[in-house]
């Protein structure tokens, strides 16, 4: 157990480390703490917490680091309520933010993973879930020149799909009406990946034209998840040795890994994942602040933001809360 004193001189540590990105001393650590006790006890209080694992130190010069478990103390003591409270006006702006939103599906989430990464200056992650148990809301044909013509599909998740489909010859407008008919009677309200195709109407251009989308549409671009990445410069640039540097942008481009990842984290039950907890490990260096979206309840995905293990983390913490709520309520109100 870490005495309240301790805590105090690790809090200290892990701030000045986070803002300077030096070993702290002890001269510094008593300052930021704000203890009037004397050098020799706030040094043998750091040597203590560095002899049970919660600080290391890289020289024997030089002052302490935080270690993983020195970190894991701190955000399993965060009061993120507390946290939060300080910076009301940082809610009331994410609020607004996602006031105004409006778009397709897509550019909610790359608006999203904008607003994550300059709220924390971290790289930013989300994963869009969504597409997969969402619902036909509406179908259009719409004629298009030289006999195409494209299909609108609009998800209950705001996403858009449209297709161009050609024809040898121009469609006429009564038929393109009664094969719309046809497909909002079979697919609407029903989860596109799922709906099936009904039977043949007995016009054969109609027939056509349902087939098409069938062929095209179902089972296709709604399935699996959708990663938006912004930021991965910010986090780029925290690390000093280009092989880290690379490994990291690596991970973050390859769209399996981070949706592994998230989903790993979220299922051992934690928000934070800190250096090797991330269980990846190019990840090493690095922490991983995660929250799960809902829709109307329900799984819809999730928003990260990776950052250094020296990263501040009550502020991560609170702006990847905010921000899923926020996501969570304005996909649900749809």
């Amino acid at each position: 157990m870490v005495d309240e004193r301790k805590a105090a001189i690790l809090r200290a540590v892990i701030e000045q480390y986070t803002e300077t990105a030096q070993p702290v001393g002890s001269s510094a650590a008593a300052k930021a703490a704000g203890l009037k006790v004397s050098s020799a006890t706030i040094r043998n209080d750091m040597a203590a917490l560095e002899t049970e694992g919660y600080l290391t130190q890289p020289h024997t010069s030089a002052g302490r680091v935080p270690t993983e478990k020195g970190y894991r103390y701190f955000v399993d003591h965060i009061d993120l309520a507390a946290v939060q409270r300080t910076a009301p006006s940082d809610d009331r702006s994410v609020a607004a933010f996602f006031g105004q939103l409006r778009g397709e599906i897509e550019q909610v989430m790359r608006d999203t993973a904008t607003l994550l990464s300059d709220l924390t200056d971290y790289a930013a992650v989300v994963v869009d879930d969504t597409a997969e148990a969402a619902v036909v809301r509406s179908v259009q044909l719409v004629p298009l020149a030289s006999g195409a013509v494209m299909s609108v599909v609009v998800l209950s998740n705001g996403q858009i799909i449209k297709r161009t489909f050609d024809f040898e010859t121009e469609v006429a407008p009564d038929v393109i009406e009664r094969a719309t008919r046809v497909l909002a009677g079979s697919a609407v309200d029903r989860v596109l990946a799922a709906a099936s195709q009904p039977r043949p109407s007995g016009d054969d251009v109609v027939d056509a034209l349902v087939l098409q989308f069938y062929q095209e549409m179902v089972g296709g671009e709604v399935d699996g998840e959708r990663v938006y990445v912004d930021g991965a410069s910010k986090v780029a640039s925290a690390f000093q040795a280009v092989d880290s540097v690379s490994q990291v942008l690596t991970i973050l481009e390859q769209q399996l890994v981070v949706v592994s990842l998230l989903a790993d984290v979220v299922e051992r039950g934690l928000s934070v994942a800190i250096g090797s907890e991330t269980g990846v490990a190019p990840l090493s260096e690095c922490s991983l602040v995660v929250s799960p979206y809902e829709i109307d309840g329900e799984h819809a995905g999730a928003i990260a933001v990776l950052g250094p293990t020296r990263m501040n983390y009550p502020q991560a913490m609170s702006a990847v809360a905010v921000v899923s709520s926020q996501l969570g309520r304005l996909l649900s109100e749809g």
